[in-house]
């Protein structure tokens, strides 16, 4: 039983790795604000921006900000 257990823990770890990168994406109320703050004082420097933020990278940064600011014209 205890072996039937600890498949469905693998199985919860799984789902919720799946899930922690769509989690990724999504950006707090605090976290946007101080992106557009840094954007407006540093540019693209997404380093620089991710630097602050705990748990975030450049990329996801700058994925956030094309992905939200881009201009579509």
């Amino acid at each position: 039983m205890a072996d039937l257990d600890h498949s469905s823990d693998d199985t919860s770890v799984d789902s919720r790795e799946e899930n922690s990168q769509d989690s990724k994406l999504e950006f707090s109320e605090d976290e946007e604000t101080l992106i557009t703050r840094m954007y407006n004082l540093v540019g693209e420097r997404w380093s620089l921006i991710a630097g602050r933020i705990p748990g975030r990278t450049a990329e996801e940064i700058e994925k956030y900000w094309t992905s939200r600011y881009s201009s579509s014209e």
